[in-house]
């Protein structure tokens, strides 16, 4: 422990995304974060805290294109959410940096420029394969399947005049400082995995300009170029504390830097531990002491998103459960390298068994047995036996392994050091039986210093709770009349102020909860929602699109054309062709080939199963040397974007279409 040094402690979150609402596995870093900066105060440490959004982008410049406003007001109105929910989740932080922030701007300017200067930056063209959701530009050997290896979405031709760093230049000095700094990238199989898959195998010089939108900070020296996302983002840890590139830092920079802890999550671990070092190396700054890659917290059928509808909001899940409830179950349930799991029914029971039973009601119990037999007054009158030892020695021993634990930065562990604190306490309760003990007079003191050991226990653990569940701690300390105890003092048992009175009426910290009805009113919110986005569906314009009309025809004439429902069963790429598709596509009892220009809007693996609909009575005809036997039909609109025309609901293959 620290004990009062008030030594400087720098830990930071990554900077969120405001491409929209962070679901609850984007709340999950902030809140670890918190919860480990809460536990340094604890140790004396003076804790700077920061956290931010970034806000530049193509994908923002789009989606602002999309909802008919300004880049800037897109992201005033995102960023404005996130703070709401980081603020939700009571987090402490210190600092909420935006990336449009004026100060750092300019500063990014000149960051860019002193590396053009210095010649690490230099001017060049980007040819190759672009991902637009993650701003990634990667070459044909990386992708995979024609998707991008990061997201999995589809990656697009790109090519643009472009600025770049030189990566190689610094790649050596970096390799020799992760081989001696061993606790530089944790946990260690983040390490294994940049040494081996990036920086081993070489680095390529990296894009860090774009010509192709203008929703960024603009190159001073060459405007119609933009600072590239990670120059940009990344630098939000040392301008946030008041770097300045001519020299003139803020007293914070010079006190805090560097940074002791970067908290990003396991995807970005790259950007953090290869860019970003190289990048202050070429400043000459001294790198971040740690970066912590954590893993991802999971719905029960993968990582979150929209397109699976498996997405949960912290305000949605406080809603139900309320603030320290979901602090606790997302610090809880993360292990400290795989994945962890959140569901609506594991919430249900983490409430039910370890928040409602073995915390509230152990509270519960003790704050009543000491006012149902004392008045509420507790008073340590020394009758001990054997388990008091047990019991004193199990408090002491979870005190010292969750500081250990948080030393490690593993908090699932060191909240299961703590709640071992109360389970033991229960078990303390049976195994003494203060309700026996009360019906025998002769036992009063007794029952006394059992009820003193209960309320000691409890206290010690409460005040070791309040990094992870402040509001709860604050809570049960006032059920017990106390002050919230030091890490220093919780070395030592029997602090508790004799003759101190506790509350009347205890207060209900956490309600069971019926799983079925939670699952009933989660059920009646996504159909009131799926209703509001339907209405609000039916009241926009939508978007038309309006084509050159052709020459009217006849009945007849329509009805030459014969129209069925086919299934593809195979399909692969022609050789040599950049846009057709060979599909073998069963139509009733027969299967045809059917050769279509629909490369570019899907792969072979897309197109499998799919029932489409097609012309079969058209004359077969070669294209590139292969026989197509009918067409699939599909729709185009303005952008010459391709959609396959399929059937509403499951239909046989050879169904006519009429």
């Amino acid at each position: 422990m620290c004990k009062n040094c008030k030594k400087p402690y720098y830990i930071s979150t990554a900077i969120a995304y405001t491409s929209g609402k962070p679901h609850i596995g984007n709340t999950y870093e902030i809140v670890l974060a918190d919860a480990i900066a809460r536990y340094k105060r604890e140790q004396g440490y003076d804790v700077y805290f920061q956290t931010g959004t970034d806000e530049h982008g193509q994908k923002i410049e789009l989606k602002a294109q999309d909802a008919g406003v300004t880049p800037k007001e897109f992201v005033d109105n995102v960023a404005g959410e996130i703070k709401n929910i980081w603020d939700l989740m009571n987090t402490s932080y210190d600092k909420f940096i935006r990336t449009t922030d004026e100060y750092h701007e300019k500063q990014v300017q000149k960051i860019f420029k002193k590396l053009y200067e210095k010649g690490d930056i230099y001017k060049g063209h980007y040819e190759g394969l672009y991902c637009t959701p993650c701003e990634s530009f990667w070459t044909p050997s990386q992708v995979v399947d024609g998707k991008c290896p990061d997201c999995g979405r589809p990656v697009q031709p790109a090519k643009e005049e472009a600025y770049f760093f030189r990566m190689s230049k610094y790649a050596q000095k970096l390799i020799d400082h992760i081989n001696s700094h061993p606790e530089f990238i944790q946990p260690v199989s983040r390490k294994n995995e940049m040494m081996n898959n990036f920086l081993l195998p070489g680095l390529q010089d990296l894009c860090v300009s774009r010509t192709s939108f203008k929703w960024g900070i603009p190159v001073d020296f060459d405007p119609k170029h933009v600072t590239y996302v990670w120059l940009d983002a990344l630098t939000n840890y040392i301008t946030g504390i008041g770097y300045d590139c001519d020299g003139n830092h803020d007293e914070k920079f010079n006190k805090f830097w560097p940074a002791d802890l970067h908290l990003i999550g396991k995807d970005i671990i790259r950007f953090h531990t290869i860019y970003w070092p190289i990048f202050l190396m070429a400043l000459d700054l001294p790198l971040p002491k740690q970066v912590f890659g954590h893993p991802w917290l999971l719905q029960g059928d993968g990582k979150m998103s929209k397109s699976k509808g498996n997405v949960l909001y912290a305000d949605t899940l406080v809603d139900f459960f309320g603030v320290d409830a979901v602090r606790y179950f997302v610090l809880h349930e993360m292990p400290f390298e795989n994945d962890g799991v959140i569901s609506w029914e594991l919430m249900v029971e983490r409430m039910n068994s370890d928040l409602a039973n073995i915390l509230g009601n152990l509270v519960n119990r003790t704050v009543s047995m000491t006012n149902k037999y004392f008045g509420g007054v507790v008073e340590n009158k020394n009758v001990c036996e054997d388990v008091d030892g047990d019991l004193k020695a199990a408090v002491l021993e979870a005190v010292k392994k969750a500081d250990e634990k948080m030393e490690k930065l593993r908090v699932a562990d060191a909240i299961t050091e703590i709640f071992n604190i109360f389970r033991r306490s229960n078990k303390y309760i049976d195994e003494t039986t203060p309700w026996t003990l009360a019906k025998d007079e002769e036992k009063k003191d007794r029952l006394a210093t059992v009820l003193y050991n209960l309320t000691e226990a409890i206290t010690i653990g409460a005040s070791l709770l309040s990094s992870f569940m402040p509001e709860t701690s604050e809570k049960i300390l006032a059920q017990f009349n106390t002050e919230k105890r030091t890490l220093e003092a919780m070395d030592q048992f029997g602090l508790y102020p004799n003759g101190n009175k506790v509350t009347e009426k205890p207060e209900i910290l956490f309600a069971r909860m019926d799983v079925k009805e939670v699952q009933e009113k989660v059920e009646a919110m996504k159909a009131e929602e799926a209703k509001a986005a339907g209405e609000e569906e039916n009241v926009q314009e939508e978007s038309v699109v309006d084509v050159e009309k052709k020459p009217e025809i006849t009945y007849d004439d329509f009805a030459k054309l014969q129209f069925q429902i086919g299934q593809i069963v195979k399909c692969e790429e022609v050789p040599k062709s950049k846009k057709l598709l060979c599909s073998q596509v069963k139509i009733g009892s027969e299967t045809r080939q059917i050769v279509s220009g629909i490369k570019a809007w899907y792969k072979p693996d897309q197109m499998v199963g799919k029932k489409v609909m097609v012309v079969t009575n058209l004359k077969p005809a070669k294209l590139a040397g292969m026989l197509s036997e009918g067409m699939i039909l599909c729709a185009e609109d303005d952008e010459g974007n391709l959609a396959l025309m399929v059937p509403e609901k499951d239909i046989k293959p050879g169904s006519e279409v009429c």
